[in-house]
């Protein structure tokens, strides 16, 4: 499955008493993940809200986890698109230790784009959906 990955090092403030990642965790590694996704895709998420009035805000999570990560791993955070919507995207993010194929921790996300002052639903700027497209066609 083609993609984009982010690399992210596990620090002592990600781990429970035992050094190992706390489940919730892994979250935050997949929207970083996907942020930085955003920005290579050239989308800039403090001016798709300053000029198109516009976020994503993360609608659903379904994550399962197979493996642990440790105290100072560095691991590969992948994010596939799997559908993009008028006014969501869903993405498949993947964690494994860099340079190893067994998956840590997978998790489908759905983000959903809402008009930033009244937090409603809207649809994603057509700007925004022809520079996602190009970067990162759905699979």
């Amino acid at each position: 499955m083609a993609g984009f990955s982010w690399d992210v090092r596990v620090y002592f403030e990600d781990t429970d008493a035992g050094g190992i990642v706390f489940y919730a965790n892994y979250l935050k590694f997949f929207e970083r993940a996907r942020t930085e996704w955003l920005r290579a895709a050239g989308v800039n998420q403090q001016t798709l809200m300053q000029e198109e009035g516009r976020m994503f805000v993360v609608r659903s999570t379904a994550v399962d986890y197979f493996r642990p990560a440790r105290l100072d791993d560095r691991l590969q955070i992948s994010v596939v698109v799997e559908k993009l919507g008028r006014a969501s995207v869903e993405f498949f993010q993947q964690a494994r230790r860099q340079g190893e194929p067994d998956v840590l921790c997978s998790g489908r996300i759905k983000v959903a784009c809402v008009d930033s002052a009244a937090l409603r639903p809207g649809a994603i700027p057509a700007s925004v959906l022809a520079k996602i497209d190009a970067f990162h066609p759905p699979t």
